[in-house]
């Protein structure tokens, strides 16, 4: 049970790397309505990877609690420890691609920023940002 578990996690990792490549792609081609449709779907396989991981724990915690005289690396047969590693692998992968797709949000985020503070300019009223008050920012040539 423990190494179908490891596969379908494996599974939903690849998956999300793939989704988020494709946001990545996306966001580099102004292509935003894409990637909200993928937000669900997005979220269903973080939330079935989550379950997964812990079916993972539940399983080498019921190892564990019966061969208490063994250590985990000789309760796990060959095929385990290389879905072990390859999902070590996959997360490191998984939080690098991440990173870069956050960075990439971040300049778009303070691009959009930029363009509305140039549009309609703000002013501080204490701690917060609220839009200017000043009528000419509402005055029409014709």
């Amino acid at each position: 049970m423990l190494s179908h578990h490891l596969k379908s996690a494996l599974q939903d990792l690849k998956d999300l790397i793939k989704i988020t490549e494709s946001d990545m792609e996306d966001i580099k081609e102004a292509k935003h309505d894409p990637q909200f449709e993928r937000l669900s779907l997005k979220d269903e396989k973080i939330k079935s990877f989550e379950q997964k991981k812990a079916m993972i724990d539940h399983e080498i915690s019921s190892l564990m609690s019966a061969n208490p005289d063994k250590d985990l690396p000789e309760l796990l047969n060959e095929e385990q420890h290389e879905a072990l590693d390859e999902l070590k692998i996959e997360l490191s992968g998984l939080r690098e691609i991440n990173q870069r797709y956050a960075k990439l949000v971040l300049s778009v985020s303070n691009l959009y920023n930029t363009f509305l503070e140039r549009l309609v300019p703000t002013e501080m009223q204490g701690y917060n940002k609220v839009a200017s008050k000043d009528p000419s920012i509402l005055e029409v040539r014709v």
